[in-house]
């Protein structure tokens, strides 16, 4: 594929930010019917098979790529004619083979309920005529999805945005271009007409932005600085996870880190993306065994380091209450502007929960050292 030539199908196939949504997180396969002569057929998903992938029966890799859909569910789909390769329909035994074009079509948009704008607080740090850049507060879902088709921050931006006759919540060419998880915090862009989208789309595919985030993470991280390199993918033991899979699985992604404060028993550090996979950050620090603090998905709500003593233990849990939600900020972003060329740089700082959790964490380890 053409990195320069991407289409806006393309740029939404590949935007699988950081704690992002899966892009099939809202696909119902229940109940489809077989295609009729006059059938209009939506895409709901996409995906380009990777260089270097084995191959695997159809219903298989979609079953790995679909965190709603049971192998079953996606069976009866390709009966139905709806799992497509290479743009023709195929059986759920179909050999997926690398650059394969896997897509899967619904008889209905891909959003049964349409976007409706709702009255929800946004924090906004900038905005122009094309584009506007927003500090996400933890807790609020980024995109409509399943189970999560209202209180979005897309509501809240349809909102914004409802007396502007050219934005259309509900079209796929403008809005957002990158996603964060529901609890993690920080700035996400919005483009508000379809030149702007596809531009920034395209920076961030060519990794020519720039996002900074804050973490704090169990253990004592060893080296200064580092860099953390490993294919990512649906864990194959739990498929809410994601994990660092084998050479010629998942997507390739980079993370680089630095180490800005240490606690003895957790570590704060600075993550730099160079790629941008789902749940980057939580999975690599995993991966090197650093958890993410109170990231419940990944088992970090849980005292991974420290004593076993009572007092220690209601210090942690205090820690928790604090900051209920994984200890991730997406604290800077940087790109060009799409219309004026300039180079735009945003700073977030640490929200109210992550500054009392450091504050504590300080106030801890310095009573600690007097003793």
């Amino acid at each position: 594929m053409d990195r320069g030539e991407l289409t806006d199908k393309e740029l939404a196939a590949w935007t699988d930010e950081e704690d992002g949504l899966c892009a099939a997180d809202d696909l119902d396969l229940d109940d489809v019917e077989p295609a009729g002569n006059d059938a209009r057929w939506y895409e709901h998903f996409r995906v380009v098979v990777d260089k270097g992938q084995e191959m695997m029966r159809v219903d298989k890799y979609l079953f790995d790529r679909l965190t709603n859909a049971s192998r079953n569910r996606i069976q009866k789909a390709a009966e139905a004619g709806c799992v497509m390769a290479n743009g023709k329909p195929v059986k759920s035994s179909y050999k997926v083979k690398p650059l394969d074009v896997i897509t899967l079509v619904m008889d209905r948009p891909r959003y049964e309920n349409e976007v409706i704008p709702e009255d929800i607080p946004l924090d906004i740090v900038y905005e122009d005529p094309y584009l506007m850049v927003v500090n996400k507060p933890a807790g609020l879902v980024v995109h409509p999805g399943h189970g999560n088709y209202h209180g979005t921050l897309v509501n809240a931006i349809a909102w914004h945005m409802k007396d502007v006759p050219d934005y259309d919540a509900n079209d796929p060419h403008v809005g957002l271009v990158h996603r964060i998880d529901k609890d993690t915090s920080g700035l996400l862009v919005i483009a508000k007409t379809p030149d702007a989208k596809t531009n920034l789309g395209n920076q961030f595919f060519h990794k020519t932005t720039r996002r900074r985030y804050r973490a704090l993470v169990w253990g004592n991280v060893e080296e200064d600085e580092g860099t953390v390199m490993g294919n990512i993918g649906r864990n194959p033991k739990d498929r809410m996870q994601m994990a660092v899979l084998p050479e010629g699985q998942g997507k390739h992604a980079v993370t680089h880190y630095r180490v800005l404060e240490r606690f003895g028993y957790v570590t704060l550090v600075e993550c730099i993306l160079e790629t941008g996979r789902t749940h980057q950050i939580r999975v690599h620090m995993k991966h090197i065994g650093h958890v993410l603090f109170n990231d419940d998905r990944y088992g970090g709500h849980e005292i991974l380091r420290g004593t076993h003593f009572a007092k220690y233990k209601q210090f942690v849990n205090n820690c928790f209450d604090i900051c209920p939600r994984q200890a991730l900020h997406a604290m800077t972003l940087g790109f060009r502007h799409p219309v004026t060329g300039e180079e735009m740089d945003f700073t977030s700082g640490l929200p109210a929960d992550m500054t009392s959790l450091l504050d504590k964490w300080r106030s801890y380890i310095s009573n600690r050292d007097l003793m």
